[in-house]
């Protein structure tokens, strides 16, 4: 086999957010993919696998090793570890193998921030990331990235301490980083709002959002999570990223089945945004963030051209 192994160090190495983002914004304007999903579990451990096909892309599979037990050792380790396997479009061999977190946190980001940059306001000034996981310092990014009017990023999490060294990664002058500690009150605040946590009980409440504000739901991937309650659905806009796997995520399950919101609600998904953007208003918009290989496979090939471009120059 002689498929390419990218790390994460090199994936860091060649990717940007325009660079992410463009290849899932050229990558939703063509044909829609073909998924299939594989978990086998045995007590706490997960085997979970996601395959692709897209077509006029080739096809991609993630492999995710899942074992919380891991945080709880004397010296803590991964609960996750992933790979993911691209198979080229031509010939179906298998041609580049890349960590498998690094592309999702990537993938994850530019996700969010491609609805960002089509469904909130021009003039966004304050920006709420909630969770401080490893992921929260790339949402903030990618935000921004799509956003360059914002001015102020306000940070919460359940364990503030927990924020310092996101803190720091994304200090820049022009911009001012709060950890904020009133949720409730930094809600009211955002223009933009990114959470990304395993909560099971509402982060976001409805009552407290400001008009117009655009709230982005990256975390609640099982049906048993939430992260925005009824109000907010109620009162948005909601689109999501990919139908098949956010009508499985809590925030659009729970929501359905409280009567709440309509599975005809939805206004889109992002091949729908990419086709024909809807005009901008003020109103509340929602977008649930539930993730696809397809969008793995997106960011895992604009890596890989990237770094072919490097070497070949």
């Amino acid at each position: 086999m002689s498929a390419v192994m990218l790390s994460a160090r090199e994936i860091r190495s060649v990717m940007t957010w325009e660079r992410a983002i463009d290849a899932l914004r050229e990558g939703h304007r063509g044909a829609r993919p073909s998924t299939e999903d594989l978990l086998v579990r045995n007590g706490p451990f997960s085997l979970f696998s996601r395959g692709v096909v897209l077509p006029g892309h080739g096809a991609g599979v993630k492999v995710c090793s899942i074992f919380p037990p891991n945080a709880h050792r004397e010296a803590p380790l991964p609960t996750e570890d992933a790979i993911f396997v691209v198979i080229d479009e031509a010939t179906k061999s298998i041609s580049c193998i890349l960590d498998g977190p690094e592309i999702t946190r990537w993938k994850t980001a530019a996700d969010s921030a491609l609805a960002s940059a089509i469904l909130s306001a021009d003039d966004s000034k304050t920006l709420l990331v909630i969770g401080a996981g490893p992921i929260a310092a790339a949402l903030a990014q990618a935000h921004v990235h799509v956003r360059p009017s914002i001015e102020r990023i306000m940070l919460w999490n359940r364990t503030a301490r927990k924020l310092d060294e996101v803190a720091r990664s994304l200090a820049r002058p022009g911009l001012t980083i709060d950890v904020v500690t009133d949720l409730d009150h930094a809600v009211s605040q955002a223009d933009v709002i990114s959470s990304a946590t395993g909560s099971t009980a509402p982060l976001v409440k409805g009552r407290f959002l400001k008009p117009g504000v655009h709230v982005d739901l990256v975390g609640g991937y099982r049906p048993d999570m939430r992260e925005a309650d009824d109000d907010v659905m109620a009162q948005a806009d909601v689109f999501v990223d990919y139908t098949d796997t956010a009508l499985e995520a809590g925030d659009v399950a729970q929501a359905i089945a409280n009567g709440i919101l309509a599975r005809s609600d939805i206004k889109g998904d992002l091949f729908d945004l990419l086709r024909a953007a809807p005009a901008r208003s003020r109103k509340t918009t929602v977008f649930k963030n539930a993730g696809g290989a397809h969008l793995d496979l997106l960011v895992a090939l604009a890596a890989k051209d990237a770094k072919d471009a490097r070497d070949s120059g």
